[in-house]
């Protein structure tokens, strides 16, 4: 399993996903599940994905494939297109067809795969967007009211997110968010695991402004995780 999460403020947008996989307790690996696409100053994309491995995996080698093909129209490709809605149809179609011929081979087995992704990137002269994609290819749009979108095991990291991220929220102050948001995560679910991938886009430049990878031993990481843990032993104390 996994947990990425996306906030779409003001500011601009705060990525964060885990790399943990496993099938099984004793089969766990490092994969990467963000992926960033952009041609600095005209367009960005960054697409985070939860579930199957054989699913996410042949949906980005699809688009990759795609851009690099000259041969492919420009409104066929998520480079190329004219708006970010197209960019998460193209991509939910992707999914859906590889949802579906992946499922028919594993049909025979009483088996089935699927994936979720998380698609987020602005274009020159067009505002910042984000998407929820479903296994089936819909999707959801992050909204002023929901200025975040959760993928994979969410749960744990949700409360945080609800009561202090809004559309005005800074981006440092969401930075923090989505790590103690990954931090409560990591505590209450093993599926999910370091390093972690954050990148950070601001409004209107249209490029990844800064974009890392969080190891286990991250002293700053650490640092936070115990600040966060003592600040909520001491409230429930005082209440």
């Amino acid at each position: 399993m996994t947990y990425c999460v996306g906030l779409l403020l003001n500011a601009g947008m705060v990525l964060l996903a885990d790399t943990r996989t496993n099938a099984g307790v004793d089969n766990i690996a490092t994969y990467q599940k963000m992926f960033t696409f952009e041609e600095p100053g005209e367009r960005v994309i960054v697409i985070m994905t939860a579930g199957s491995l054989s699913v996410s995996q042949n949906v980005i080698a699809r688009l990759q494939e795609d851009i690099a093909d000259p041969d492919v129209a420009p409104e066929n490709c998520i480079m190329g297109t004219k708006s970010m809605l197209t960019v998460a149809q193209i991509i939910g179609d992707k999914l859906a067809d590889v949802s579906h011929d992946i499922n028919q081979r594993m049909a025979r087995m009483s088996q089935a795969a699927s994936a979720s992704m998380l698609v987020a990137g602005q274009r020159k002269g067009g505002v910042a967007r984000m998407f929820h994609i479903y296994p089936e290819g819909n999707f959801i749009e992050a909204a002023a009211d929901t200025p975040y979108l959760q993928i994979g095991e969410h749960k744990y990291g949700k409360p945080l997110l609800d009561r202090v991220i809004t559309p005005e929220t800074s981006l440092e102050d969401g930075r923090k968010a989505v790590l103690l948001s990954m931090d409560s995560t990591l505590r209450s679910n093993l599926s999910v695991g370091m390093p972690l991938d954050l990148a950070i886009v601001r409004d209107g430049e249209c490029k990844i402004a800064s974009q890392e990878r969080i190891e286990a031993d991250d002293p700053a990481f650490r640092a936070m995780s115990e600040a966060w843990s003592k600040a909520l032993r001491d409230s429930f104390s005082a209440i």
